[in-house]
């Protein structure tokens, strides 16, 4: 039986309190994005081409349109915004700095609020982490940043003989058992202080690596920060630098590097319904 008042496990729903805090967030952060020279977007809710860059295929929610073609609901916000712009758009503007505020949703029934940014044709993490951390600092948080290089697992998995799948999931008794004793110390990094001590350890790919999250540090000045390098993020477009946001075990907010629609491009996406839940604002 299902009552009059029930809604589906995972949907949202604000009122009062909880809706002006989500009115005020998305304020702030279009402002901020503005001032940046970004414009707003607003992608359809139905997509037939999700299924190309959701890593987890069984999370889309699936219907199907008057030909009966496959369709999905937006699972994800960043590749069609890209997919749009150069396909769709591309003749009409040259604009190339984009941001949405809408929901992705995810089977069976759960919905996500975010606030999202795409830069096409840019590859200036720290100039985007720039942005995030303004938002975040006129909405009055101060998360721990989580700076990885996606670039490092990949490297891994081709060239030394450790397999993605364990990175993906963290083994750390596996990642120990590497005959790279340099690995090792991989795993053990955290800031970036470390990182110069690998300088002439490691191998030059990996080296080449670890200069870049070395220069998105000193580019942003943000003392509440970890690197993470074996980091692998379960996102198909990511293919370099990489960074989340977090505050406990929650994560507020993601982006970094990526490729779609062969074209180059950096990002984010903050969850607004995460920071609500934890009293933002």
């Amino acid at each position: 039986m299902v009552y009059e008042h029930e809604i589906p496990k995972g949907a949202r729903l604000y009122f009062g309190v909880s809706a002006r805090r989500k009115r005020e967030i998305e304020r702030v952060a279009s402002e901020v994005l503005y001032r940046y020279g970004f414009e707003e977007i607003i992608t359809p809710l139905f997509s037939y081409h999700q299924h190309l860059y959701v890593d987890n295929e069984r999370e889309l929610i699936r219907l199907n349109d008057e030909f009966n073609r496959k369709l999905t609901i937006r699972a994800d916000s960043t590749v069609d915004v890209v997919r749009l712009i150069t396909n769709r758009l591309g003749r009409s503007t040259e604009q190339r700095k984009w941001f949405y505020i809408q929901p992705i949703y995810r089977y069976p029934t759960k919905e996500y609020y975010q606030i999202g940014a795409e830069w096409l044709g840019s590859r200036d993490v720290g100039e985007v982490l720039k942005i995030v951390l303004e938002i975040f600092r006129e909405l009055g948080i101060r998360p721990t940043l989580q700076l990885s290089n996606i670039r490092i697992p990949l490297l891994l998995d081709r060239n030394y003989s450790l397999p993605l799948e364990v990175l993906k999931r963290a083994d750390v008794d596996l990642i120990l058992k590497s005959e790279q004793r340099w690995i090792h110390r991989l795993l053990y990094l955290s800031d970036t202080t470390q990182i110069d001590d690998l300088f002439g350890v490691v191998p030059d790919d990996i080296e080449r690596e670890l200069v870049k999250l070395k220069e998105v540090v000193e580019a942003i000045e943000y003392d509440r920060l970890v690197i993470a390098p074996l980091y692998y993020a379960k996102m198909r477009y990511y293919q370099e630098l990489f960074f989340r946001f977090f505050q406990g075990n929650e994560t507020i907010a993601m982006g970094g590097e990526y490729v779609a629609q062969e074209m180059e491009a950096c990002g984010f996406a903050i969850y607004t319904d995460t920071i609500i839940g934890r009293g933002g604002l």
